[in-house]
């Protein structure tokens, strides 16, 4: 990949209250204030009481849970061996500002016919209440959902790609054919870029049709401090380009120590939260692509071995990736895998040849 000259450049913090009384606050979330709108269970959200600005208070996290989430590394209390979702997530225009995948563990964004990305988004860590608009499903994004031993949640297929599931009995949901009841079509957008889903109707689905729960999938490789040090030039923006003028883009932001995601030069918010989406690995993935038939559908490498570049708070770095133990994995040129931080990540799979703009 080319590169444009370079242009631009907890530890836990507590309120200790001397006295006969301590106030405790437990950590917030992240959800946010109104459920969405197109959601069929929207449930009144709630407020946290203002503290007084006047009075000190402690801050209580437990840094003692002895688990981590197996596709992000962070924390958790109870051990997670439940099968993540993969879902089929549209990049039309009309499909804009979409919705969950802020909550999404890892989100591969992919070319598909049209001229346009998708997003293959897996979740597993959160409990996302809408995902959308779900659209259908492609060969080469059955093989990353089959890597995951993830449950694949679609709207419609290609013809090779239905005929890989049915093979190899992968558990999936469609709500073209058959299983609609986990779906719902909001009003405020017209069909088919109006299809939602939601983890707890995957769940439903996921059991009324018996699927396997307990997972069998590939163990992630995390950095065991927390942090990595790149060998690459200090990166503070990267715009990647796809076809037609369609590009996406990533700025760091240094306080949150996460990369902020944009298209077409505009931040990517999420629809319900209107908060811009962000990611704490970057990975940008050289890939053979090539269109197999007159309506456009691609072939597309998820095997590799190919060239690529990660990138983690503020720092580049040259890699190979390659899909190993169920996993598309990063590698220095030393041979050894690239560790991820403890966080979300985004993968996006170019063709070969793209040329990145980093400054």
């Amino acid at each position: 990949m080319k590169s444009l000259p370079l242009f631009r450049k907890k530890n836990l913090s507590a309120w200790l209250v001397l006295g006969c009384s301590v106030i405790t606050i437990a950590g917030c979330s992240d959800t946010p204030a109104s459920l969405p709108s197109t959601s069929p269970n929207a449930a009144e959200a709630t407020s946290a009481a203002a503290t007084p600005a006047t009075k000190p208070v402690t801050t209580v996290m437990d840094t003692e849970q002895p688990y981590k989430f197996p596709l992000t590394g962070l924390p958790t209390a109870k051990e997670v061996k439940s099968r993540p979702f993969m879902v089929m997530v549209e990049n039309a225009p009309q499909a804009r500002p979409q919705t969950g995948l802020d909550q999404a563990d890892i989100v591969y964004e992919i070319l598909a016919e049209g001229e346009i990305t998708r997003f293959v988004s897996v979740f597993q860590s959160q409990e996302a209440k809408t995902i959308g608009p779900v659209r259908s499903i492609r060969p080469y994004f059955v093989e990353i959902g089959d890597a995951l031993d993830a449950v694949i949640v679609h709207a419609g297929w290609s013809q090779e790609a239905m005929d890989m599931m049915a093979g190899r009995k992968l558990a999936h949901l469609d709500e073209v054919y058959g299983d609609g009841a986990y779906y719902w079509r909001a009003t405020d957008r017209k069909a088919p870029h109006n299809l939602y889903t939601s983890v707890d109707k995957m769940k439903q689905g996921a059991e009324a049709r018996k699927f396997r729960s307990e997972w069998n999938g590939p163990l992630l490789t995390f950095a065991k401090d927390g942090h990595n040090k790149l060998t690459g030039a200090a990166v503070n923006y990267i715009q990647i380009p796809y076809i037609q003028g369609y590009f996406a883009s990533y700025e760091y932001n240094a306080a949150q120590g996460v990369y902020k995601r944009s298209m077409e030069g505009k931040p990517h918010v999420d629809k319900e939260t209107g908060k811009q989406l962000q990611t704490k690995n970057l990975l940008v993935l050289e890939s053979k692509h090539k269109i197999v038939d007159k309506e456009g559908r691609r072939e597309v490498d998820v095997f590799g071995p190919g060239k690529g570049m990660i990138f983690q708070e503020g720092k580049s770095q040259q890699i190979t990736w390659e899909r190993k133990n169920g996993m598309l994995r990063a590698y220095a040129s030393d041979g050894k895998e690239v560790p991820l931080l403890p966080g979300n990540t985004w993968v996006q799979i170019v063709p070969e040849g793209t040329a990145l703009k980093m400054e």
